[in-house]
C-alpha cells in the first residue's frame, strides 16, 4: 500500500495530518500528492512537508490510485462535479472525510460504480491521536477497504460501522466529543478557581488529570464504570462529587446532547443532498 500514490484534493488541517501521518508511517514523499488552490496553503505544505501540491485536481486524479475529499462540507459539491469527469475516467477509490455528506450524494455526481468509502475523523488527529468512523460502499473491494483504514489509522485509531448512519453517531461521538472534554476541563477549571486555587495550578491540574484519566480508561482493562468506582470511597470526597453531578443529571444531559448532535448530523446532511 505503501508503493500506492494518494492524493488529497484540498491541503488544510485534517490533510496536512494525515499526509505527515503517512510520511511518519514510512510513506515516500512520491507517493503523497496535494491540490488546493490557494497558492499560500501549496506553499506551506511543499515548505514544512516538502510534497508536491498541485493547483489542477484533475492533474493529481490522474495520477493517483487513491483520493480523499479533505474540503468543508459547504465547498464540496462544486469541487466534486467539477473533478467527476476524471473520477469515472480513472475510478480511484475515493474516500471522503467531510462531515455530513452521505456516499448516495457523492454517488449521484461521481457514479455508482465507483469506490466510495466516507469517514469522520475528529481533530485530536492534528496531533496524531484521532479517531475515525468508516464505512464503504458496495463497489469497495477489501484491498481498498485496507488502504482506506490505512490511511485513517496514520493519525490514531479507526471503527468500522455497520450502517452508514451510524456515522451520525460517530459525528456526535469523537467528532463533536472534544468539544465536550475541553468544556468539562473549562468547567472543572473554573470550579477550582472560584475555590481558591490559582488559575496555572488549576489548569495543570485539569489537564494532567484529564490526561491520566484517559491514559488509565485506555491503558487498563476495566471499563469506566469500573474506574469511576475504584476512586469512589463510600463517605469520601469523591462520593460527594459524583452525587451532585448524578442529581443534576450528568448522564440526561449527555444523552440529550448526543442525541442533538446526532439530528444535526442528519440535518445537515440532507441539506448538502438538495
Amino acid at each position: 500500500m505503501k508503493h500506492q500514490k494518494i492524493g488529497f484534493i484540498g491541503a488544510g488541517n485534517m490533510a496536512r495530518s494525515l499526509a505527515s501521518g503517512l510520511l511518519a508511517n514510512g510513506w515516500e514523499k512520491d507517493n503523497v500528492v496535494l491540490s488546493d488552490p490557494d497558492s499560500r496553503q501549496r506553499d506551506a505544505i511543499e515548505t514544512t512537508l516538502g510534497l508536491k501540491v498541485y493547483d489542477d485536481n484533475t492533474a493529481l486524479i490522474e495520477q493517483v490510485k487513491t483520493v480523499v475529499l479533505a474540503v468543508k462540507p459547504q465547498v464540496l459539491k462544486g469541487v466534486v462535479n467539477q473533478i467527476a469527469p476524471a473520477i469515472q475516467k480513472h475510478k480511484p477509490l475515493v474516500i471522503s472525510i467531510a462531515a455530513g455528506v452521505r456516499i448516495a450524494d457523492l454517488e449521484h455526481i461521481l457514479g455508482e460504480d465507483i469506490a466510495i468509502v466516507r469517514s469522520m475523523p475528529n481533530t485530536p488527529a492534528l496531533i496524531g491521536s484521532g479517531a475515525s468512523g468508516l464505512f464503504a460502499n458496495q463497489n469497495t473491494k477489501p484491498a481498498q477497504r485496507d488502504a482506506a483504514e490505512s490511511i485513517l489509522r496514520a493519525c490514531g485509531i479507526t471503527v468500522w460501522v455497520k450502517s452508514e448512519d451510524l456515522l451520525d453517531v460517530v459525528t456526535a461521538l469523537s467528532g463533536s466529543g472534544p468539544a465536550y472534554f475541553f468544556l468539562v476541563m473549562e468547567a472543572l477549571e473554573r470550579a477550582a478557581i472560584d475555590q481558591g486555587l490559582d488559575s496555572d495550578s488549576a489548569r495543570l491540574l485539569t489537564l494532567e488529570t484529564a490526561y491520566g484519566a484517559a491514559k488509565m480508561a485506555l491503558e487498563g482493562g476495566e471499563n469506566p464504570a469500573q474506574l469511576r468506582q475504584r476512586v469512589t470511597s463510600p463517605g469520601g470526597t469523591t462520593e460527594q462529587a459524583i452525587n451532585i453531578l448524578t442529581i443534576r443529571g450528568i448522564h440526561e444531559s449527555f444523552s440529550e446532547a448526543i442525541a442533538a448532535a446526532v439530528k444535526r448530523s442528519k440535518e445537515l446532511a440532507d441539506m448538502f443532498g438538495r
